[in-house]
């Protein structure tokens, strides 16, 4: 199952980026090529996708995901704005903050991680299931929040996201 989604996936993402080109929406060439590379990363991450594949085919969650987007997009705006406040003044207090969180599997850590990560001014370092946390590096530390003490404002609104994203 997971080598039929991988697939899925891959084509379908071969579409969205390749349709249009050469004033038609595909090519033959396009279609042949997207079918070979497709089936080259399906069967490349058929093992990386797990047997919980199948949950990425689920329209409830293409919904979950298009809702997040703007939550997503955001926190990003905030981020920039900060970051570009920063770097005009100068005011920044960089480290690595533990970041606590309540997540139950990989999918809704690596959602985190990379929402984190896409914000500006913050990079996930490490991500420890058994320790239930996530280590960020962020370019401004509010007084307090030094590691090892716990902070949770880096995170946002991301963590509530993550969880629903990655049952």
């Amino acid at each position: 199952m997971s080598f039929i989604t991988a697939f899925v996936w891959a084509y379908f993402l071969w579409l969205v980026l390749t349709a249009g080109s050469k004033g038609m929406l595909w090519s033959v060439q396009e279609l042949v090529a997207g079918l070979v590379f497709s089936l080259i990363v399906a069967y490349a991450t058929r093992d990386i996708i797990g047997e919980k594949a199948s949950r990425f085919l689920n329209p409830g969650k293409w919904v979950l995901f298009v809702a997040y987007f703007p939550v997503l997009f955001w926190g990003m705006v905030k981020a920039n704005l900060d970051v570009a406040y920063r770097v005009i003044t100068g005011k920044i207090r960089p480290g690595i903050v533990r970041v606590p969180v309540d997540l139950e599997n990989d999918a809704q850590y690596t959602i985190l991680s990379n929402s984190i990560t896409l914000t500006p001014g913050t990079l996930t370092v490490e991500a420890c299931p058994d320790e239930k946390a996530l280590y960020v590096h962020w370019i401004n530390i509010p007084e307090g929040q030094e590691w090892p003490q716990t902070s949770e404002p880096v995170s946002g609104p991301f963590e509530k996201w993550a969880r629903r994203l990655g049952k």
